[in-house]
């Protein structure tokens, strides 16, 4: 039982948290959501099940410190962006492009809003409202507008991606094929959308959304100067 007992603990020793959750990212980004599972993490570390849990209580906190790994190293050069405006900007796209590249991500943050990912996320919109003199009761709903947006759009995507893992142009196409087939008289709108769906850009689109956001916060701003 000794022997057995200090076996244990040499493997569990020789396995970090940081090799863990690189290991997870790994197989998500190759397989998705589903592919997560304890024994794929196993066979990939060529470890045992006691060796994880030595160091993860459970696969919700795996799932959550790799979508914190990938949101924290997304945002590593926002701290240096000095303007506000720039830095919800920026803050914005280190999201979009995190949750573009991991896009189980997106549908993680979207799940569990208490995680960290979601706390750095909120405190990063959250100093930077206040550094553009948005009101501290304004900031609430500065914030909440911008990050409903922000992680609606990562969800998204996230969900795209699951139904639709490879190819998006043709996606588009498909989609703006069937849009202008539509009847005229009573989806006039979506139809003229047809026509520029295959060619837009997504992150140039979540850009534009993010500016309008910031356009009515300046309203609030020159409302209560």
């Amino acid at each position: 039982m000794a022997t057995r007992t200090k076996r244990g603990e040499r493997r569990a020793d020789a396995l970090s948290r940081e090799r863990i959750v690189e290991a997870a990212i790994e197989i998500l980004d190759a397989g998705g959501e589903s592919a997560l599972t304890i024994r794929a993490l196993t066979a990939r570390l060529a470890t045992g099940t006691g060796a994880i849990y030595h160091h993860v209580a459970n696969m919700n906190e795996l799932f959550a410190a790799a979508t914190g790994d990938v949101i924290a190293s997304a945002m590593t050069d926002v701290v240096s962006v000095a303007d506000p405006r720039e830095a919800i900007r920026a803050t914005a796209l280190a999201v979009f492009d995190a949750t573009d590249s991991h896009p189980w991500a997106g549908s993680q943050l979207s799940r569990e809003p208490w995680q960290p990912a979601f706390l750095q996320i909120a405190e990063s919109l959250g100093r930077h409202l206040q550094v553009l003199g948005v009101p501290q009761r304004a900031q609430f709903d500065c914030g909440s507008a911008l990050g409903n947006y922000i992680l609606g759009v990562a969800g998204q995507n996230a969900a795209r991606t699951r139904l639709h893992p490879h190819d998006r142009s043709a996606v588009l196409e498909d989609i703006a094929a069937r849009w202008a087939q539509l009847d005229p008289d009573k989806y006039p709108i979506m139809r003229q959308v047809a026509t520029q769906l295959p060619e837009h850009d997504d992150r140039a689109q979540f850009l534009v959304g993010i500016d309008l956001i910031l356009a009515g916060i300046t309203t609030v701003l020159t409302r209560e100067s």
